[in-house]
């Protein structure tokens, strides 16, 4: 009955194989990263009129005593100089 269950409702399969109805850990605020994560803060980005994408920033251990206290123009700054930048995509759990 699976197999006819998955060719009637091909989302179910989906949803079962990415778990992407999932936000694990349990009840963690995503848009405060600082309680998750040391020197990381949250930002938004306008990629096209209409779509906002939410990123973490977050910055290497080795500026990590550099990074306490600053507010949001000092992580934008910070993208902006000479140290190269990594892009992590997580996956598919619809929270960062």
């Amino acid at each position: 009955s699976v197999p006819f269950l998955i060719r009637l409702f091909p989302s179910v399969l989906t949803k079962f194989v990415y778990l992407n109805f999932l936000a694990f850990p349990f009840f963690a605020d995503f848009r405060r990263p600082e309680l998750l994560v040391n020197n990381t803060i949250s930002l938004y980005l306008t990629t096209e009129p209409g779509v906002t994408v939410g990123i973490w920033h977050t910055v290497p251990s080795s500026r990590g005593a550099e990074a306490q206290g600053k507010d949001q123009r000092w992580y934008e700054e910070a993208l902006a100089d000479a140290h190269p930048v990594i892009i992590y995509l997580h996956g598919n759990g619809g929270t960062r």
